[in-house]
């Protein structure tokens, strides 16, 4: 049952994190931190669930996340009242990588499964 929940975690973090990137400008979550705070750290709790889920598999989820970053940002082209900026996409990136590099040295501590090579 955990490994279920575990495998379902990131996958709702990344559907609401596109949600949020792609939504009406109005739709999206507000909260009293900088924006820039809230990109990075979406991203950040995105890459450490999917680290945490997929241990062996984390050098693909970072490569994934990182281009993800861009990617989810030319989201934003679809959506008429959104604007894509790169400086958004290395924020977002800058965050998934530091979720999955706290992500791989809780799964170091815990002795769970990884590729090291």
């Amino acid at each position: 049952m955990t490994r279920k929940i575990l495998k379902i975690l990131p996958w709702s973090a990344l559907a609401f994190v596109v949600f949020a990137t792609v939504s009406p400008i109005e739709m999206r979550p507000h909260d009293l931190l900088p924006v820039n705070v809230d990109r990075a750290g979406a991203f950040a709790v995105m890459a450490f669930l999917f680290v945490i889920a997929y241990p062996r598999h984390w050098k693909l989820c970072a490569l994934l996340l990182l281009i993800g970053a861009g990617g989810i940002e030319l989201l934003q082209f679809l959506a008429p009242s959104r604007h894509a900026h790169a400086h958004d996409a290395l924020i977002k990136a800058g965050g998934a990588a530091i979720g999955c590099v706290i992500g791989w040295s809780v799964n170091r501590f815990r002795g769970r499964p990884a590729a090291l090579s």
